[in-house]
C-alpha cells in the first residue's frame, strides 16, 4: 500500500489521513441521523463532534507521547510524523473526556449522550485502520502463514515481507463492533449499557490484535502492551458499566 495517495504541487493527499477524515465524517452523520430518530437534540452534535474529535486528538497525542517518551526527548521530530504519532486509547480516553464536559455544560445526560455516540466512535475507527493499512503502521510479526499481507513502499512496515494483515483483521472487527453496537442499543433498555458493550467488545479484540502486532515500539507494561494493559482496565469498566446500570434500572422498574 502506499501512504502518499495524491500529490498536487506542494499539497499531499495522505491514504492516512484521508481515511481518517472519512471516518470522523461517517461518525458525525451517523450520529446526526441516529439523534434525530431518537429525539434528542440533533442540532447540538456538530457542536458534540468537534469536541470529542479536539479532545480526541489531543488525548491520542498525549498518551503517545507518555510511552514514547524516551524516544521523543532522542528524536522530538517523532511528534511531526504525519501518520504516526497518536494512541489509539489516548484518542478513546480523551475524546470521552471532552464529550462528558460538553454534555455537562448543556445540562444533559450524559449516558444518553455516551451511548449515542460510542457505536460511531467503532464505525471511524473502522475507516482509520484502513489508514493504517496505507500507511504501513501497526503491522503485525512476520509470518508464513498463506494468510499475510506484502508492504512494498511503507516507510513503517518491514518491506518485502509477508507479514500477518493486523490492520485489516483490527478494521474487519471495528465494523462488526458499530454493527453489533446498533442492534445492542435496540434492546438495551439502562442508559451506559451500550458504551459499556463498546468497552467490552473493543477491549477484547484490541486485547487478542495485541499479540499479532509487529510494531513492538508502543510501550510496555511487564510483559502486556501498554494497549494491552488499558485494555484489561477498559473491559472491566466495561462489564461494571453494564451490570451496574442492568441492577440500577431493575431497582427502578421494581420501585
Amino acid at each position: 500500500m502506499k501512504n502518499e495517495l495524491l500529490k498536487i504541487g506542494p499539497f499531499t493527499v495522505y491514504g492516512y489521513g484521508l481515511m481518517i477524515g472519512i471516518g470522523a465524517i461517517a461518525a458525525y452523520i451517523v450520529t446526526e441521523i441516529r439523534a434525530k430518530r431518537k429525539g434528542m437534540r440533533y442540532e447540538l452534535i456538530f457542536s458534540l463532534f468537534w469536541w470529542c474529535l479536539i479532545g480526541g486528538i489531543l488525548g491520542a497525542k498525549l498518551l503517545y507521547m507518555i510511552t514514547q517518551l524516551k524516544s521523543i526527548i532522542e528524536n522530538p521530530k517523532l511528534l511531526l510524523s504525519a501518520s504516526e504519532g497518536f494512541v489509539v486509547y489516548g484518542g478513546i480516553i480523551g475524546g470521552i473526556f471532552a464529550g462528558y464536559l460538553f454534555v455537562r455544560r448543556h445540562k444533559l445526560n450524559f449516558l444518553e449522550y455516551f451511548d449515542l455516540v460510542m457505536p460511531q466512535i467503532a464505525l471511524a475507527q473502522g475507516f482509520g485502520r484502513i489508514g493504517c493499512l496505507l500507511a504501513g503502521c501497526c503491522y503485525g510479526l512476520q509470518t508464513e502463514s498463506p494468510f499475510h499481507i506484502i508492504f512494498h513502499e511503507s516507510d513503517y512496515a518491514p518491506n518485502n515481507l509477508p507479514l500477518i494483515p493486523t490492520q485489516p483483521i483490527s478494521s474487519i472487527l471495528n465494523f462488526l463492533n458499530f454493527f453489533a453496537l446498533l442492534l445492542v442499543s435496540k434492546w438495551t433498555k439502562a442508559s451506559g449499557q451500550v458504551a459499556g458493550f463498546y468497552l467490552i467488545f473493543y477491549s477484547a479484540g484490541r486485547f487478542i490484535i495485541e499479540f499479532f502486532r509487529g510494531d513492538l515500539e508502543r510501550g510496555n507494561v511487564g510483559v502486556l502492551s501498554t494497549s494491552q494493559f488499558i485494555s484489561i482496565i477498559t473491559f472491566l469498566i466495561g462489564i461494571a458499566i453494564v451490570v451496574i446500570r442492568a441492577i440500577q434500572y431493575k431497582r427502578r422498574s421494581e420501585a
